[in-house]
């Protein structure tokens, strides 16, 4: 059964957009994909269920093929 919510949670969504995209500004790219994968380990820990990790990478990689 999918545990991963993928409604936006945030009462503002376009402010946490604009967060996640300041972050990255003036970083080049190899800086911002550090940068990327520091967010995603500490969000993946923050979580910690393997099985709704397991369901946002499936869901990553089909969104990506879109």
């Amino acid at each position: 059964m999918p545990k991963l919510i993928t409604a936006s949670q945030f009462p503002q969504p376009d402010a946490a957009y604009v967060a996640l995209v300041e972050a990255r500004r003036g970083l080049s790219e190899a800086e911002a994909a550090d940068l990327d994968t520091r967010l995603v380990l500490i969000l993946a820990n923050h979580i910690g269920d393997a099985d709704v990790l397991n369901e946002a990478i499936a869901l990553a990689k089909t969104a990506g093929r879109k």
